[in-house]
């Protein structure tokens, strides 16, 4: 099942990326993330993590927050092939990595390897979360419509979403289990883009779909889907109308969140010193329409409240993943 979560990715192509980055950690010196910070995505270029990523980049230069900022890819297996070069910049001062809820499943399904006990988490900066989509000539018009042809049909019943051990197929899971089905009946089908995720309801080969609300919002605004209902706890200010999962009477809340990671071993100082530049960032009104624009939710945290949350996370990602059978 792992392999299903990996993106294959050339080994010349990785080299290349952790060359690029190594080259940039052995030029750096304490106090150097000001003049030139990278910022590793472990994803391809295009996708959530790297979009988020170069949102960050613009605002730290637009804002003279560094001054200098650059973005780095390193696609692979849900972010765990970058953790893995991550880890070994062993005291890197002036390097950051985009990490998330994706990073938590593919390390929870990859099973051994680095984790993120192995790094230092900086902060949580936004929550993307995810909404249960038809198309727009669905027979399905409500929540409760979705609910009782599923359990009418738990292995038949079709739902479209991202790669095996994603947030969409968490999410999954976690429905399922409210609603009494066994999350391993779930008849989930995994794409890897979003367009052919699209093109699978849009043509009915499958019956629903989850996704992040930020990626089908366009389809939603122009007709050519209807939104059911969002992982959020509460109604999302760029989509008021759209009812969330608990209001509806399934006790569900998800987010994709997004933020960024130190890597080990690095002085006290130089830490804070980075903590310091995404605590600026987030404050820059530059990176609040950036969250506006996506869709995304403000949700900063660190610190400790930080640790428990990224604890609390990792046990209810295993669990899950336990009970999808993965």
């Amino acid at each position: 099942m792992v392999k299903a979560l990996q993106v294959v990715t050339a080994a010349v192509a990785i080299g290349l990326s952790g060359a690029a980055i190594y080259q940039s950690a052995n030029s750096a010196s304490t106090g150097e993330a000001r003049a030139n910070l990278t910022i590793i995505a472990p994803a391809a270029v295009g996708g959530g993590w790297d979009g988020f990523s170069r949102e960050a980049q613009q605002v730290l230069r637009a804002d003279s927050i560094v001054n200098n900022a650059k973005v780095v890819n390193i696609p692979g297996a849900g972010g765990t092939i970058g953790l893995s070069q991550f880890v070994q910049m062993q005291g890197e001062e002036s390097t950051i990595m985009t990490t998330g809820g994706v990073m938590i499943g593919a390390i929870e399904l990859k099973g051994s390897g680095a984790t993120l006990k192995d790094v230092v988490p900086l902060a949580r900066l936004s929550d993307d979360y995810s909404a249960l989509v038809v198309p727009a000539d669905s027979e399905y018009e409500t929540l409760d419509d979705v609910v009782t042809a599923w359990k009418a049909d738990p292995k038949g019943f079709s739902i479209s979403g991202g790669s095996l051990g994603s947030i969409d197929h968490l999410l999954t899971g976690a429905i399922a289990g409210e609603i009494g089905i066994n999350p391993k009946d779930a008849n989930y089908i995994a794409y890897s883009g979003g367009g052919e995720a699209l093109n699978s309801l849009l043509s009915h080969t499958t019956d629903i779909g989850i996704s992040g609300y930020n990626e089908i919002a366009d389809q939603v605004e122009a007709g050519t889907l209807r939104a059911l209902a969002i992982s959020s706890g509460e109604r999302i200010e760029t989509a008021p109308d759209l009812p969330t999962f608990k209001e509806q009477g399934i006790n569900v809340e998800m987010s994709n969140w997004r933020g960024f990671l130190a890597p080990p071993g690095i002085p006290a100082e130089a830490e804070e010193e980075l903590r310091e530049i995404v605590d600026e960032l987030h404050r820059s009104e530059a990176w609040q329409e950036a969250v506006h624009r996506n869709s995304w939710t403000d949700a900063y945290m660190t610190g400790e409240e930080l640790d428990r949350y990224i604890d609390e996370e990792t046990a209810r990602t295993k669990v899950l993943i336990e009970q999808l059978g993965l």
